[in-house]
């Protein structure tokens, strides 16, 4: 009985880590290249605010510094894509249709899309997740 109870224990600590990692999602990049090369980044979108934490200090002074000036739009940008949570924002194929762009929003992602014929490069980043990079840069730039 006491082992029962202390797998429950483990196993309910299991999933509520779990569903605390992925409740915000999670951010894609894939990318497939004609030369056999694939790569595949999958990171639970709760990780990136957290181990902004660990980067040195100056580091993240040094990017707050270079993005700072883009902070209010990138801010005003994810309030907005928000407000459509799925609607496509560009769509451009070239002439002959070996490249193409898409950029849209589904269910409170970003989505990058972009097409060629040698390479494939797909990019989803929850929205929240921009927002809290941008609120994390902020809090660590230093004062002007």
């Amino acid at each position: 009985m006491l082992l029962a109870n202390l797998a429950l224990g483990v196993g309910a600590t299991i999933v509520l880590a779990g569903v605390y990692t992925f409740h915000d999602g999670v951010m894609r990049v894939d990318e497939d290249n004609s030369n056999g090369r694939h790569v595949r980044v999958w990171v639970p979108a709760a990780v990136v605010p957290m181990a902004m934490h660990v980067v040195p200090r100056r580091n993240m002074e040094h990017a707050a510094q270079q993005v700072r000036p883009w902070l209010p739009t990138i801010r005003a940008l994810t309030k907005e894509l928000e407000k459509y949570p799925n609607a496509e924002f560009v769509d451009v194929r070239d002439n002959d249709g070996d490249q193409h762009v898409r950029i849209s929003t589904h269910n409170g992602k970003l989505l990058i899309d972009v097409d060629q014929p040698d390479e494939h490069v797909h990019v989803a980043c929850p929205l929240a997740v921009m927002r809290d990079v941008a609120n994390e840069l902020d809090a660590n730039a230093p004062g002007v």
